[in-house]
């Protein structure tokens, strides 16, 4: 069931796919110890998806919100024990929010029963997010994504606080905050376009673009405070489409929303804030395949943030426990 651009006669380095060195990684890495991997994630992705466009959304979130924190390094998906009772995935920037991890799951079990002990959830968690991206762009975007990335064994929830920018961010704090991992300012912008697919709780942008003066759309501001409460709650906190044009497709929508003043966040309507990065937006919007190129490229590049080699992580067993 392998699709052709799954199957790779030599492994290509990621130094071949980038500027930078890609820390190891290697498109392919599984080719000889489990050739079937990619097309078994591909499978559990695609059989989740079809049902609910919104898990594809939550997967790509989830790539970005491993990497971020610790690296990629499947960190976002270990679950609370007594000696760690709040690791990532409690932390308010993924709870209640953060949806996928059935799939990861899914995978991960169908992984170990063709190759055991022999492929990362951090590697799975990669995958997943590129074939997410591959069925929401209708199987025309096709990353090439290396692998060779080790699980870690360290979840926190402040690190999840501390390195994962939040939707009230400006410009220049997304900026620094993209630079913290090696990206840059077109990077943040275009892995911006993520927001293109899936939804966001009313609670993370009511309080910062409903409640005050902002450059909202008034009509736009309208219909979100129809089916928004004006104070959230934990009790009463609805979600909305962030794209209210195209919601179950990964396109350049996005950047015609931002144009349009019709976005949800702080952060996303800070891609206008100056010449250069309001250039990207427009560029993104206008100039067929460009963004979708982009993307491609930059979730290859967040894909090798600060990966684990060596002694520094492990090969999980179960993707929410780490190994003893």
């Amino acid at each position: 069931m392998a699709a052709g651009w799954l199957k790779l006669s030599v492994p290509l380095t990621c130094a071949l796919l980038l500027s930078s060195a890609c820390h190891g990684l290697q498109v392919g890495y599984y080719k000889k110890t489990c050739p079937r991997v990619e097309a078994i994630v591909r499978d559990e992705v695609k059989r989740f998806v079809y049902k609910n466009a919104g898990i594809g959304a939550g997967l790509i979130r989830m790539f970005f919100h491993d990497c971020f924190v610790q690296g990629c390094d499947a960190s976002v998906l270990l679950d609370p024990t007594p000696a760690n009772p709040q690791p990532e995935k409690l932390s308010p920037p993924n709870f209640p929010s953060l949806r996928g991890f059935e799939v990861i799951d899914a995978a991960k079990d169908a992984v170990e029963k063709a190759c055991p002990g022999v492929v990362s959830c951090a590697d799975i968690v990669a995958f997943a997010g590129r074939d997410a991206a591959y069925f929401l762009t209708r199987l025309t975007m096709k990353i090439d994504m290396p692998a060779g990335r080790l699980d870690g064994r360290v979840s926190n929830s402040t690190e999840a606080l501390d390195n994962l920018p939040p939707p009230v961010f400006n410009l220049d704090q997304l900026v620094a905050s993209f630079a913290a991992k090696g990206l840059t300012a077109e990077d943040m912008v275009v892995l911006s376009g993520a927001h293109t697919i899936g939804v966001s709780h009313c609670s993370s942008f009511v309080s910062d673009r409903l409640a005050v003066p902002s450059d909202i759309n008034t009509g736009f501001a309208n219909v979100l405070r129809r089916q928004c409460p004006a104070s959230p709650s934990p009790a009463n906190d609805p979600t909305v489409n962030q794209d209210v044009v195209t919601p179950n497709a990964l396109d350049n929508q996005y950047y015609k929303n931002v144009l349009a003043h019709k976005v949800l966040f702080t952060s996303d309507a800070a891609l206008l804030a100056t010449p250069a990065t309001a250039q990207m937006v427009r560029d993104s919007a206008n100039i067929p395949g460009q963004w979708e190129a982009k993307f491609n490229k930059a979730m290859v590049k967040m894909g090798t943030i600060e990966v684990k080699t060596g002694y520094q992580g492990e090969i999980r067993r179960n993707c929410r426990v780490v190994n003893h």
